[in-house]
């Protein structure tokens, strides 16, 4: 492929009046301002409605263990579109089954959070504080004005050819899935942030919800750094964008609040709180536990353990499992044929670039198995590779892939053996025992304390830290009698 001629300045400038006579120049309804974008109405619900499906299986599934939580979270958010600057268009609202603390929205009125945020959230106000955030950024079409800036920003004979030919909607449907949890900017970030207080004050909310939501945003984020032993270093990150930093919005969204007056505003605390009693948190039993440092799949049957000071994290495509000094151990599953040989496998298909030694055969737990050694380079170092190969039967496979800064290798290397013979089948007892855990309410008495819910927690690590997060409570903020509080049981 040949790179495309830089067109003349002239036919720079004409091209760039035909691509603005593609939508021309119109005022947005919400924001008021005057806005060049080469996508409209139509063709931003069509990219919605190809996504939306992709966006369903990458974040987890719809939730459907409760149908009447799902319900719940639509009607918040069609009283909140009936407000906005867009009530005569469809939107969709979709509780995705993801534990991760998300909320975004794709063009043509396609918002969805997840499960994760549901139990960080402290009343109806702040979900739908959420909610009228994520309609502000369709509302305010930033996804088409990112569209459009990234088209001015590389304009050139083959980008101008595509934008004013037929083939533009279909090149721009490639925002999809990845635009929706992109970045967006200091500046888009607070508009949503301005017209979701709008909405808010408009379906009769409480205003502040939204600042006392992005407050329990910090919080989380807090316990994420110090979860991952990056304590401090990334405390102010928020799910929304690192553009602008969770305190100064903090800050933003309150000053805009105390400028809106709601007579009797809404905020059902305990209402919001009993809905989402007995909502599963943290892992679904399809895409297995995380207990301690053990990652286990009943529905799968097998589980294994790492080593101490590493953290386990699950998604849809692997386990990922890090340590501060960073050591690292990715696990997951393909598919082979039954007569594959696992040692041409492993150095020949899954880890062909990385040059193996030492390639060798062995059995793990009575499995079939292999392994190999690399030296690699990175900016922070030389590290050590090993991955290993486990044959769980006749077509399935195993993976371990084990990375060290190689400073780190031999004091590893008896921990990181063990984690690879930890790889086993479960009894069917393991399995029984292998229970999801579940948001549940407690109401506290006279006497008990921050710590008195902490132990009521399945959580080795940070329980104290975990049950503040969990319920948007400060340090020295103190419990009042008969106050619903949640907690994390199994």
């Amino acid at each position: 492929m040949t790179s495309p001629r830089r067109p003349h300045l002239i036919a720079l400038v004409l091209a760039g009046f035909a691509l603005a006579a593609v939508q021309g120049c119109t005022t947005n309804p919400a924001t008021g301002q005057q806005e060049l974008t080469v996508i409209g109405p139509e063709q931003e619900a069509s990219i919605g409605r190809d996504e939306h499906p992709k966006i369903i299986k990458e974040f987890g599934g719809v939730y459907e263990e409760d149908p009447e939580l799902n319900a719940y979270v639509a009607g918040i958010g069609a009283r909140l579109r009936a407000v906005s600057e867009l009530n005569n268009k469809p939107f969709t609202f979709t509780l995705l089954d993801s534990p991760v603390v998300n909320a975004f929205a794709l063009p043509g009125g396609y918002v969805y959070v997840t499960r994760g945020l549901l139990a960080l959230a402290n009343s109806e106000a702040e979900l739908a504080g959420v909610i009228a955030h994520e309609i502000g950024h369709v509302t305010a079409r930033h996804t088409a004005n990112r569209v459009t800036t990234g088209l001015f920003a590389n304009l050139g004979a083959a980008v101008l050819g595509a934008a004013l030919g037929s083939q533009a909607v279909a090149d721009l449907a490639q925002v999809g899935a990845a635009a929706a949890v992109q970045s967006y900017s200091r500046e888009q970030e607070m508009e949503a942030d301005t017209l979701g207080v709008r909405y808010l004050t408009r379906a009769g909310y409480d205003p502040h919800a939204m600042a006392s939501f992005l407050g329990s945003l910090q919080l989380d984020s807090q316990l994420e750094a110090k979860l991952a032993g990056r304590e401090g270093r990334e405390a102010e990150h928020s799910l929304f964008s690192s553009h602008p930093r969770t305190g100064d919005r903090i800050k933003r969204a309150a000053d805009a609040a105390e400028g809106t007056l709601v007579a009797e505003p809404k905020v059902n605390r305990d209402g919001y709180l009993e809905r989402i009693a007995g909502m599963l948190y943290g892992d679904s039993p399809e895409e297995g536990f995380i207990k301690g440092r053990t990652f286990a799949h009943p529905g799968l049957g097998f589980g294994f353990d790492v080593p101490e000071g590493f953290r386990l994290n699950n998604s849809t495509e692997a386990v990922v499992a890090v340590r501060k000094d960073g050591a690292a151990i990715r696990f997951d599953g393909a598919q082979v044929g039954q007569g594959a040989d696992l040692r041409h496998y492993l150095a020949q298909d899954w880890l062909a670039q990385a040059n193996l030694v030492n390639v060798e055969a062995l059995t793990v737990n009575g499995m079939a198995a292999a392994t190999g050694v690399a030296r690699g380079q990175t900016r922070s170092g030389p590290v050590d590779v090993r991955g290993v190969v486990v044959r769980y039967d006749a077509n399935q496979i195993y993976r371990f892939l084990f990375v060290t800064p190689a400073k780190v290798t031999a004091s590893l290397d008896q921990a990181l053996r063990e984690t690879t013979y930890s790889f086993r089948p479960l009894t069917a007892a393991e399995k029984a025992g292998l229970q999801p855990t579940r948001v549940e309410l407690v109401r506290v008495n006279a006497g008990d304390t921050h710590e008195t819910f902490a132990r009521m927690m399945p959580f080795e690590d940070l329980p104290l830290d975990r049950f503040r997060t969990l319920n948007g409570l400060a340090p020295n903020q103190p419990l009042q009698a008969g106050q619903l509080v949640k907690i994390v049981v199994e």
